[in-house]
């Protein structure tokens, strides 16, 4: 435990001596102004809690990590006397009263202490520029600490307090940066002075431009990884998660609005409306206005409320208004003007009156807590009590083994037996057989929620006036097999499968090949070319060696890679074995079915050089996905060029330009389009597919609407009340939909002759008629999530990805984006197949 608790600072026993008589600085006093009067650097917010660590014996910090920018990320905890000096002794305790085993101390037993405190977590700032929460934290530490506040000290005898200063320093500092160099020195608080106008793409994201309270579960990002570790080794029964709002709007705290996933349970719903309550009471007092159970539900499972939820915690969002427009003060729409200062009380106020409730319920939410686990063992929810996921390919198997590992949910193989169940991909009851090689999980697990939600088939909605995506389901995203069945089904170990290598020990192979279908099979593409070998594919499936080989699959020929540094063998072998993948030595180019390696019908795969589109007219968490896939997930270097600077680049020097999702007038310009036509490739994605309807040279066009019959007479007479009801009939938050895939074109290489795609607009076009219709929907594709019944018309019997040739060149659409949030595991080699096959 000593190496899990690193403590950032050694407390001496000289300093240690005469904690309780020091007076501790206020965060005011510290940084020599008033919280408020300007917003803190992240250094200087580090550097108060370094010397409230040296000052007091009631908190110590852990480092957690480090951001993508170096800046540290850390926890303080602050707790009595006696907690405080026993932080292993509770934490262990807490998850013996979840069943969870421990991980990090394995050798010494769980045991319950008969005192042990209640855990309340703050986290702050997870969006950067909702920079209030990192103030407010600064106020909220010192007041648990300031052995003058009795309050605050009767509550720490049975409660530990865990906050998170700032869960994204990297776009907070983008924020403060951005707004104090430019801020007057008397703060302007007319809502359209420069100061309340942040550049593109604003201080919301991490450095890669990705929404940090999207990724709870998903885990895409450096800083979630590094926190959910340790959160999950801690599993608080109180999460709050401060945030903030329009500037327009009052301040929001629990209960939360519906839908609530129906999971979620009585004791959930209980404490968050008895918390609510004692805000109200406090928030009654000062006459600040707020409001409940509105616009953020518990649905969606990888925000900083619901994942708490789906962990046995009272996971809860409070909401104060301000953002990024709100800078040191602004005026909003009533007239009257926000502080910085404002917000701070609020968020302060919010937070002191949860520990209270918390200290008061400490006890009926400690059972309640072990209640919940308790029950999830014993009587999982759900019809279903096992999941299989066929081990049919290992690579992406192991991938969603990541994520499940990373979750604390358990997991097995080794199973070799009939058994009857769901078919995710054909939405029936069927008989199947479990091959030891499958992946099997069973419900009867302390996760057995967090399970649940992520792997149900369909989601239950019980309000469609929904905040995020309603379709999520883990088969349908990894793309692989799976069956729920009602059955408990118990795995018989643990052990990953390896792939299997051929047995065939070929000396002086003529050359390696390597099946095309997974994220990693990527991986080991990009790494070959980064390492300056010659790689082709065959464009049509092949059989050699006894072994079937898809299209796609790579072709690593002796001939042309003699000169290799390493030597040939070598290296691939090095490569293949760091991307996790299985490849096949072969001693001859002649086939047994299919093309042989000297055929046309084998193509080389040239080295692409890559540029991205970037800046105020693209969607930066489209340009986030990009950006992070080619550096964080195949190691791919790409340039990233704002649209204005287009003009600058040389097209020679460029193979492939990439427009993310985002709002362009000079897409597909001429200058453009002639490149196309000498060879280059134009990759188009969501909204960028929109705006090349139309233009000249391309095919692309829009699906006519289908005709309505004579207009009814009262349609037009509508309650106003049930308005966002009416607006719901055109949406689609986000719901799965089954595409019929041509996986003959290299758009469709490695996949079924099926995809599953989140759709999150209801834009389909029509068939190209000079062109490649490789992912389409027909009339039936619908498969789960929420869809408006206006936006379920149209979704049938269009384009959703389709290649047009141009030229020596190619155009690719993707109406639908295949990298969202860097979770659509499967959706990385369909946009891998956009970047290295199409056009090859």
């Amino acid at each position: 435990m000593k190496k899990y608790l690193l403590l950032i600072f050694l407390i001496t026993g000289v300093q240690a001596f005469g904690f309780a008589q020091n007076k501790i600085k206020s965060p005011s006093e510290f940084l020599g102004y008033k919280l408020g009067e300007q917003f803190t650097p992240h250094y200087k917010v580090v550097e108060y809690y370094k010397y409230l660590a040296l000052s007091s014996g009631n908190i110590k910090l852990q480092e957690y990590g480090k951001t993508n920018e170096g800046r540290p990320l850390f926890l303080a905890f602050v707790g009595s006397d006696s907690n405080i000096s026993r932080l292993d002794e509770i934490r262990r305790s807490n998850l013996s009263l979840s069943g969870i085993k421990d991980g990090l101390n394995d050798s010494k037993p769980l045991e319950i202490l008969n005192d042990q405190p209640i855990l309340v977590w703050f986290s702050y700032n997870v969006h950067g520029n909702e920079s209030v929460s990192t103030e407010a934290s600064l106020q909220t530490v010192f007041d648990l600490l300031d052995p003058q506040n009795l309050k605050t000290k009767a509550w720490l005898k049975n409660t530990l307090v865990i906050l998170d200063p700032c869960l994204n320093p990297d776009g907070r500092e983008r924020y403060v940066n951005f707004y104090n160099p430019i801020r007057n020195s008397i703060p302007d608080a007319l809502p359209f002075a420069r100061e309340h106008m942040e550049p593109w793409p604003g201080g919301r994201s991490n450095h890669y431009y990705f929404d940090l309270n999207r990724d709870w579960v998903w885990q895409s990002q450096l800083e979630s990884r590094q926190r959910l570790l340790v959160y999950n080794k801690w599993l608080p029964q109180v999460h709050v998660d401060f945030h903030e709002q329009g500037i327009d709007n009052p301040y929001y705290f629990a209960p939360a609005a519906e839908p609530y996933h129906q999971d979620i349970s009585k004791w959930q719903r209980e404490f968050q409306t008895i918390i609510g309550k004692n805000n109200a009471r406090y928030f009654d007092q000062k006459g600040w206005m707020y409001f409940t159970r509105e616009n953020f539900d518990l649905l969606y499972p990888s925000y900083g409320d619901t994942y708490p939820v789906y962990n046995g915690s009272i996971g809860m969002t409070y909401e104060q208004g301000g953002s990024g427009r709100a800078g040191l003060a602004v005026i909003n729409s009533e007239g009257d003007t926000l502080t910085l200062k404002d917000r701070i009380d609020h968020h302060h106020t919010s937070g002191l009156s949860t520990l209270e409730a918390a200290s008061q319920n400490s006890e009926k939410a400690i059972t309640e807590f072990r209640n919940y686990f308790t029950q999830s063992k014993s009587n999982p929810p759900g019809e279903y009590k096992s999941y299989i996921i066929k081990g049919e390919n290992i690579e992406k198997i192991k991938s969603l083994a990541t994520l499940l590992q990373r979750n604390g949910i358990e997991f097995g193989f080794g199973v070799s037996k009939t058994a009857q169940g769901y078919n995710y991909f054909s939405g029936k009851n069927e008989g199947f057989r479990i091959e030891k090689t499958d992946m099997v999980l069973n419900a009867h697990q302390p996760k057995s929620v967090l399970l649940k939600v992520l792997l149900e088939p369909v989601t239950f909605v019980s309000d469609s006036t929904t905040y995020d995506i309603t379709a999520w389901s883990l088969p349908f995203a990894h793309g692989l097999q799976a069956y729920a069945t009602k059955e408990s089904i118990k795995s018989e170990t643990i052990v990953i499968p390896e792939n299997t290598v051929s047995a065939n020990t070929v000396s002086n192979p003529v050359a390696y090949i390597a099946n095309w279908n997974s994220i990693s099979d990527v991986k080991f593409l990009t790494e070959l070319l980064n390492s300056g070998i010659k790689v082709r594919y065959s464009e049509i499936p092949f059989e050699t060696s006894g072994k079937r080989f898809n299209a796609g699959s790579l072709i690593i020929t002796r001939n042309g890679n003699q000169s290799v540094s390493g030597g040939f063998e070598k290296t691939v072998n090095d490569i293949a074995k760091k991307s996790g993948i299985s490849i096949f030595p072969i001693p001859t180019g002649f086939v047994d079915k299919g093309a042989d390696l000297g055929s046309s019908k084998v193509r080389f795969i040239k080295k692409p050089r890559v540029v991205v589109v970037g800046g105020e007219s693209v969607y930066s968490l489209s340009l986030g996905e990009i950006w992070h896939f080619f550096e964080q997930e195949i190691g791919y270097p790409v340039t990233i060029v704002r649209p204005q600077n287009l003009n600058m680049i040389n097209w020679n020097e460029f193979d492939i330009l990439i427009y993310p999702d985002g709002n362009y007038n000079d897409i597909g310009n001429e200058k453009m389009l002639q490149w196309i036509r000498e060879g280059g490739k134009l990759i188009a994605i969501k909204n960028a597919v929109s705006d090349l309807v139309g233009k000249k040279g391309f095919d692309l066009k829009n699906k006519e609407e289908v005709k309505k019959g004579d207009k009814d007479l009262y349609e037009d007479i509508r309650v106003y009340e049930h308005r966002e009801r009416e607006n719901v009939s055109s949406s689609i938050p986000g719901a799965i939909y089954k595409v019929d895939l041509d996986n003959t074109h290299p758009l469709g290489f490695g996949f079924p002759n099926f995809y599953h795609t989140l759709k999150l607009d209801d834009k389909v076009y029509k068939y190209l008629s000079g062109g490649w219709n490789v992912g389409v929907v027909k009339k039936e594709n619908y498969v789960s999530g929420f869809v408006g019944v206006q936006a379920k018309k149209k979704l049938t019997d269009g384009l959703i990805f389709g290649v047009q040739e141009i030229g020596n060149g190619s155009v690719v659409y993707l109406a639908d984006n295949p990298l969202f949030r860097g979770f659509w595991e499967n959706g990385k080699l369909l946009f891998s197949n956009a970047v290295f096959m199409v056009g090859n």
